[in-house]
């Protein structure tokens, strides 16, 4: 715990005020920002703001700032009420990137010829994950960082891919359905319904949103071929950030339209192929070859896109950034939908049938089932 015995010093300015710790951390808090985060301006219930920024004073002043009893109470020149902080949370809201939660850390690999899906990734007995809390919130955790993950041992049974996401996160119902079969059918309205083998792509780029996790559960495996593809876009992406900056630049800055059409739907959306924070980190990958309509870019500028979409094409071909796994019958792998593309190798529904079958989470879902499992765990709550 911090308290007012592990600081070396308070100190303010009317604008600005300084915290030092003992252990040598720094900490600079603006004058705004703390008033606008004044905790009797919140909701005691709900913690959300009473009051509006235009309701504050435009250059609040601190006037003194004084610790003690854990925390710091600042005393405003042009204000009777003081506001007191508390130190562990100022602390808090210091930290650095690095300590942030687990989830949120991302681990990006490239090599995916080099790795192994057993070794290298989240694994778990669906069972397990069941009856055991600190393993799911391992499995999750390592899901959230690396964009993958593997259930075992899940029944073969039409409803068990939606006992299992119960777990995870909230199934997110499209045209295709609360589930859906990835199966050979005659005249497929989507190649995913054919014996074609399908380059890496991630799903329903034409849909808003974009649905953030991906689940397939494989109730009958295909003995000869119907292999499993998976690569890290976000490693990709930064992979041809550093060998052809141009290229990158132009993904991220092209819009890109996505078109689908069926007899039940039409979904269209525009969004560029890589997607960007605001610190310029990559946040989502759109790649889907047989979804994009054409570009409306003029001649000088097409040749530019199509360069960079071929160099980025190219990557995503390579073998030696697949991740290649079969799945057995009974085990279900879950995927970030806007992080990791997947694909698979061809197979032959005449010699036996290849039945997969699959769902989409909303991103936030599973964010939020991690953070409320970790928090309950921290805390010991009973479920």
């Amino acid at each position: 715990m911090t308290s007012d015995r592990a600081l070396k010093r308070v100190s303010s300015i009317p604008e600005l005020l300084t915290i030092e710790w003992a252990n040598g951390n720094v900490a600079e808090f603006a004058s705004i920002w703390l008033r606008d985060n004044v905790r009797e301006d919140r909701d005691p219930h709900s913690g959300q703001r009473l009051i509006d920024i235009v309701d504050l004073p435009a250059q609040p002043r601190i006037r003194s700032a004084k610790a003690a009893d854990g925390a710091v109470r600042i005393e405003w020149e042009t204000e009777t009420a003081p506001a007191c902080f508390d130190l562990d949370w100022l602390a808090a809201c210091a930290a650095s990137h690095a300590s942030e939660r687990p989830e949120r850390v991302t681990t990006i690999w490239l090599g995916g010829s080099r790795m192994s899906a057993s070794r290298d990734f989240a694994w778990a007995a669906f069972a397990d994950l069941q009856r055991d809390p600190d393993l799911k919130l391992v499995w999750l955790t390592r899901l959230l960082q690396s964009g993958i993950a593997f259930l075992s041992e899940v029944p073969s049974t039409e409803s068990a891919i939606l006992e299992a996401m119960a777990l995870v996160g909230r199934v997110c119902e499209t045209n295709y359905g609360l589930v859906f079969d990835v199966r050979s059918v005659a005249q497929p309205e989507n190649l995913a319904y054919s014996d074609l083998g399908l380059g890496l792509h991630t799903d329903n780029p034409y849909r808003e949103p974009v649905p953030g996790f991906q689940a397939l559960h494989a109730l009958l495996a295909s003995p000869d071929g119907g292999d499993s593809l998976f690569a890290d876009g976000f490693a990709l992406s930064n992979h041809l950030r550093a060998v052809d900056p141009q290229a990158f630049d132009t993904l991220t800055q092209t819009p890109v339209p996505f078109l689908y059409r069926s007899k039940d739907a039409e979904l269209y959306a525009e969004r560029p192929m890589i997607q960007l924070s605001c610190s310029g980190d990559v946040t989502a990958v759109h790649y889907n070859n047989r979804s994009i309509a054409p570009l409306r870019l003029t001649g000088r500028d097409a040749g530019g896109f199509y360069t960079a979409y071929r160099r980025f094409a190219a990557l995503l071909r390579d073998p030696s950034h697949h991740l290649t796994c079969r799945l057995r019958g009974g085990d279900l792998v879950l995927f970030d939908n806007q992080r990791i593309l997947h694909g698979r190798t061809a197979f032959s529904s005449a010699k036996q049938g290849r039945h997969l079958r699959g769902c989409y989470l909303s991103r936030d879902s599973v964010y939020s089932q991690t953070a409320l499992l970790r928090r309950r765990l921290t805390l010991q709550v009973p479920p």
